[in-house]
């Protein structure tokens, strides 16, 4: 909103040799890193408040587990509050609305993909945690319910993404399949590359589903030792903020070699959002965590960030960046599935690793909780950087 009030006072601040101000709102890059500091303070700032509130509220984590080995490490954890991704989300949702042009289809859709998953995670967490006071037997909602309302959001989210692309060109970037080390253009006069692949309105949306349903899970998964997920989120946001001032600029993505999407760069805002206020959490949120961010911040980043690569077509380089997430949401997929097949075959259910995810194997292992959780940003921010190295050498 202080970028259109600003855009609409522009004559009178020029009359009035406030230059400086429209100066400064129209540099993009000045917006996203400013969106940083407000959501990072803002985090900050409501933190221990918030932490009091959830106490009050008895919104704490149970320390519950099904793992006997696990049992006592979690024990440590009971009484602590969650649902703190409210904050996360609160702070991302303040300073995108302050400093993005909301008037941009793409940051109106970030904001839908947030706030729809933010209370699809916000339900989960209430059920989940107030159960034994409600008297109820029922602890959140059921797998299938999530993924309805997932798959739901990613199919609207595909669709109109989809259509906002421009559907009767042949040859629409917001459109097309960027794979690794492919070269849209044959160079940085902006002429298309031959042999690209153009997805169909089908193919978008389900790519889109997956995507966001994926990730969402993905980080989710991940949420399950101190300051792991927003730590490793903070990370990828970089990422993610890189992504979207290369895919919104016609000279950058031709120079580059990537698709161009107009109007993407606005999204950049919203990453840098997500670094700000996943670094603020962060900070209540180390270990000892003082507060759990719950389903309702895990589900919307990894939602966030499912969205921002389907609009910049960076889904394999989002991928690549959000290896960490990926080998938690692995680890449980194959252990489940494993164990579910030879119980079939052979009536007694085989485990690949001893506990998933994968985080609880190799705490089982002898690894200490803040050796994984730092050796896991490490390697997040190692996986950035060589996502971004992908696209220079192109």
């Amino acid at each position: 909103m202080l970028y259109l009030l600003i855009s609409r006072l522009r004559d009178w601040l020029d009359d009035n040799h406030m230059t400086w101000a429209t100066g400064l709102m129209d540099q993009l890059q000045f917006r996203a890193l400013a969106a940083l500091l407000i959501a990072f303070f803002l985090v900050l700032a409501l933190g221990r408040r918030t932490i009091r509130l959830l106490v009050r509220m008895k919104i704490g984590d149970t320390g519950a587990t099904d793992a006997e080995a696990l049992r006592a490490h979690s024990q440590g954890k009971a009484n602590t509050p969650t649902m703190g991704g409210a904050l996360i989300v609160g702070a991302i949702a303040v300073a995108t609305l302050m400093l993005a042009d909301v008037s941009r289809f793409y940051v109106q859709l970030a904001l839908i993909v947030m706030l729809w998953t933010a209370a699809l995670g916000g339900v989960d967490d209430y059920l989940k945690l107030t159960a034994a006071r409600r008297g109820g037997s029922r602890q959140g909602l059921y797998a299938w319910e999530k993924l309805a309302f997932q798959l739901g959001l990613g199919l609207l989210v595909g669709y109109f993404a989809f259509n906002h692309g421009d559907t009767d060109a042949a040859h629409d970037l917001a459109h097309v399949l960027n794979l690794p080390f492919q070269k849209t253009f044959e160079s940085s006069q902006g002429d298309i590359a031959q042999g690209l692949v153009f997805l169909g309105r089908g193919a978008f949306i389900v790519i889109a589903m997956l995507m966001l349903t994926g990730m969402s899970n993905a980080v989710n998964i991940t949420d399950g030792m101190d300051g792991l997920a927003s730590g490793v989120s903070a990370a990828v946001s970089v990422g993610l903020l890189v992504i979207a001032l290369i895919a919104g600029s016609q000279a950058a993505s031709t120079y580059l070699l990537v698709p161009h999407i107009p109007f993407a760069d606005e999204l950049a805002v919203v990453a840098g959002a997500m670094v700000g206020a996943t670094l603020g959490f962060l900070w209540w949120n180390c270990s000892p965590a003082q507060v759990f961010m719950g389903d309702t911040g895990s589900l919307a980043l990894g939602a966030l960030i499912g969205y921002i690569a389907i609009v910049t077509r960076q889904e394999i380089i989002v991928l690549l960046m959000s290896g960490v997430f990926l080998l938690e949401i692995a680890s449980v997929t194959i252990q489940v599935g494993v164990f579910k097949a030879t119980r079939i075959a052979t009536g007694t259910g085989r485990r690949v690793f001893k506990i998933a995810p994968y985080h609880h194997a190799l705490h089982l292992s002898g690894w200490k909780e803040q050796q994984i959780v730092a050796r896991a940003w490490i390697v997040a921010v190692l996986l950035v950087a060589v996502a971004i190295w992908t696209i220079k050498v192109r």
